[in-house]
């Protein structure tokens, strides 16, 4: 072998760009994920009976509730909007933070399984 080492196919140049990759990927990740957390999930239930509002951080904003499903005598068909919404909500927030995630994953390429 000749003094000097390895020439031209040194992994170490794509030891750097791996790293750049690595760097940029970080920051899309900050990124979606500041976003995400900003963004408002509204779910409604019982044809508008009920809307529950959560945001991004996965944190119950509001709950409105329409006065007309308000039933003394059924107590327990308003539970179940309210939990219908909610968990409405919650389903939007988790389905839009793994469509996110799968458009970060995407673009990796290099680093199956890193997240």
């Amino acid at each position: 072998m000749a003094k000097g080492g390895f020439r031209g196919g040194f992994p170490g140049g794509n030891q750097a760009n791996m790293m750049r990759q690595a760097q940029k990927m970080q920051q899309d990740f900050m990124k979606m994920q500041q976003e995400l957390e900003a963004t408002k999930f509204e779910f409604s239930s019982g044809g508008g009976a009920v809307k529950a509002t959560m945001i991004g951080t996965r944190q119950l904003e509001s709950i409105e509730i329409n006065p007309e499903v308000v039933d003394p005598e059924d107590v327990e068909m308003l539970q179940d909007l309210i939990l219908a919404a909610v968990n409405g909500a919650i389903k939007l927030a988790d389905d839009k933070t793994s469509e996110a995630m799968g458009k970060l994953q995407g673009g990796m390429g290099g680093f199956p399984g890193l997240f």
